[in-house]
Order: structure tokens, then sequence, then C-alpha cells
């Protein structure tokens, strides 16, 4: 019998070992996550307070528990600072047993958050940063890049506006690593197509005064002013390029631009314009009674894409610890990789080796005054673009982990 119970005792250490996630289970007996974002600054209404509804929103939905064990959301606002980020990741690791973060907005931040994360071996959602780099050249095993990145935006928007003989283009950049990012690869893409850059100029986050901007825009002869901004940013650049009546003389592309961003747009300065979003609230049956939802909770406004991505990553996830038997970082990416995305946000999607989230993105245009049925009409999808040719392959982005055999 003793014999018996030890054998008995080596089978279960050796399945156990090799199968090794699925005896590790809950760490702290409970499954944390973070949510982390601008809570009041000029991203604020495209993620901020709705990304950390959404978020709970998934928890409750998956039903507030997994494996047993209670799910709990903590969030803080990062102030679009990089170093405010970092500090709130690790206070959350080690002081509050956070197992990951979702929602941060400012590529500076999702950077400074990542390298914290990467080191303690734990998963960042990516739902609302735009730069590529988090899976090329600072990729990682524990990065799910989600919603959208600068590659898709300017394959959506770019490459058909230079198709169409918009060859010159001049650049309004936000100055840090986000417009940096989106203005290179649309250069690219502009470059590729037979297009030039005629010039540009870098705005600081934040900046209220565009005049200055418009003005050098309007004198360079181009045929598109490239927005590589967001948020209220993007915003106050179409705004002043209304005033001054630039928009009557050439093409403005905004490169960027959230549901929010449109509805607080006249219809009459952004009617016509095109653009490319990961989402849209009232593309289908899903996506409106998904939007519903969110909507009774916001006092009515409708989610961006980053919201969106905040909830169906954050389902994505728990449904990994679920499968994984753990929240152990390792083992959950692995389920999230080898499992399907399909859910109300991600059609035909799929989490690739180097954390690139591959879905479909939808190229919109702003509806005019007399198109809108309401406040909330604000786009009319004009193509949806396969994932596969809306982000970059994984063969050229270089990330070396993913590339590795």
């Amino acid at each position: 019998m003793k014999l018996m119970k030890k054998t008995v005792l080596a089978a279960a250490m050796t399945l156990a070992a090799a199968t090794g996630v699925q005896a590790a289970g809950v760490s702290d007996n409970v499954v944390k996550i973070g949510v982390l974002g601008d809570m009041g600054g000029v991203y604020a209404d495209i993620a901020g307070p709705g990304s950390v509804a959404a978020v709970k929103m998934a928890v409750e939905d998956f039903g507030g528990t997994v494996l047993g064990k209670p799910i709990e959301v903590v969030s803080a606002d990062d102030q679009n600072k990089a170093d405010v980020g970092s500090t709130i990741a690790r206070k959350w690791i080690d002081d509050q047993q956070v197992d990951v973060i979702n929602g941060a907005v400012a590529s500076s931040v999702t950077g400074a958050v990542t390298k914290v994360m990467t080191a303690a071996e734990k998963i960042t959602l990516i739902a609302a940063s735009a730069s590529h780099a988090f899976t090329t050249k600072a990729c990682s095993p524990f990065n799910a890049h989600w919603t959208y990145d600068v590659v898709s935006l300017a394959n959506g928007t770019v490459k058909p506006m230079v198709a169409s003989g918009k060859e010159k283009w001049f650049f309004i950049t936000a100055d840090y690593g986000f417009g940096h990012a989106l203005e290179k690869v649309a250069t690219g893409v502009i470059k590729e197509n037979g297009g030039t850059v005629v010039g540009g100029v870098r705005a600081p986050l934040g900046t209220t005064d565009f005049s200055s901007y418009i003005l050098q825009a309007q004198s360079s002869g181009a045929d598109v002013i490239a927005l590589a901004n967001a948020g209220a940013d993007m915003v106050n650049s179409l705004k002043t390029a209304a005033e001054f009546g630039v928009t009557e003389m050439m093409d403005v592309a905004g490169l960027l631009v959230f549901t929010q961003n449109a509805q607080a747009l006249d219809p009459a300065i952004a009617g016509g314009m095109k653009l490319t979003t990961g989402f849209y609230w009232d593309m289908d049956d899903k996506t409106r009674a998904w939007s519903k939802r969110y909507m009774e909770r916001m006092d009515g406004k409708i989610p961006s894409m980053a919201q969106a991505g905040a909830y169906s990553s954050t389902m994505h996830y728990l449904n990994a610890v679920k499968a994984a038997g753990t929240d152990e970082g390792k083992a959950v990416m692995a389920k999230m990789k080898e499992t399907p995305v399909e859910d109300f946000f991600s059609r035909n999607g799929y989490l690739r080796k180097d954390g690139r989230m591959v879905h479909d993105m939808l190229q919109v245009r702003i509806k005019s005054a007399d198109e809108r049925a309401n406040d909330n009409d604000i786009f009319a999808i004009e193509k949806v673009i396969k994932g596969d040719d809306a982000f970059l392959p994984l063969s050229k982005g270089g990330c070396e982990f993913a590339m590795a055999k």
C-alpha cells in the first residue's frame, strides 16, 4: 500500500512538472488587473475612465471570478508621463500584486511600463497606444498589442489617398514617440506609392495654438496636411485649419481619429474626411449590443476603439487564465496566442508570435450633417481591410524572439 501511494504521488509530481502551469493556480489567490491611462488630459475621452469601465464590464461579464478566485480591478492616472507610469507599474507589482496592466495611451508611457512588466514576466495588454515599436524593436514575449498601430493607420488612410493623386504631403506631428512613429511609417507609405513629403513641423503634446503650424502647412504647396497627432491635439489642429480656410484649399488627413474626436468636430469641417479605425460602435448587431451596454454606464457616451479594445483584450486574457489553469504570465500568453480572437470587437483576429493582434480594420468616412440620423451617427464604413493587409508582416518586424526557431 505504501509503495502504491509513493507511486501515485510520484506520478502526480511528474504530471505537475510536465504541465507546470496547470499546478500553479492563481498567485496570491486573486487575479488583479491594473488599468493605467490618462484620466484627465488630452486622451481622457478616448481611453481613460472609459477604459476602466470597459475592463470592469469584461470582469463582470466573465463572472467576477476565475479558477475559483476573485478578479479585482485597480486604476491610476499616468498623466501621460513615462516616469509616472513606470513608477505606478512597479508599485502595483511590488505592493499590490497586480498580474496584468491594460489601458496606457501615450506610447512613451507604454514603452516604460512594458519594460517594467517584462522584467517581472507579467503581461501588458496594449489597448490604446499606436506605436508599432511594441511588436518590432521593443517587442516582448509579454506584450499583447491589441487595437491598432501606426502601420495599420497609414496603410488604411495614406495609401489610397496617394493613389488618388494626392502626392504632396505636409506633416503636423505630435512631438513624442507616437507622432514620430506615425510620421515615419506614413512617409514610407507615401514614398512607396510615388508621393513626396514637402515639409513638416512638430508640436508639443497638449498644444492649444496651432496657428503657426497651419500657416506653414498652407504655404508649403502640399496637396494634403497629415495630422500625425490624436485626441484634443487633432481636434484643435483641424479646427484651426478650418478657421484659416485651409480645409477649403487642401485636404486634411487625420491619421488617428477616434469617434469622440470626430463627434466633437463640426461636420461642416470634418464631413468627408476619410480615416482608418479598428472599431466602430454602429457597425453591426454585435457592436451595437455591446456599445449599448457601455453607453448605459457612461452617460450615453459612445465607445472608442481603445475602450472596446480594453474590454476585448481583458476578456481574452481571462479566458486564457482559465484555460491555462494559472495566472502565470508565460502560460497565459501561450494560451492567448493559440486561441483565435473572435468577438464583437475583433473579426478574423489572432494574436501573433510577436504580440500583434491581427484583425480586420475599417476604412471609414466622417458623415456630413445631412447624412446623420443622430449625434452618434458619425462614420460611414467604406471598406473592410483584412488584418494581414493592414498590419506589418511578422517577417518585416524584426522581433527577435518571434523570429527565433
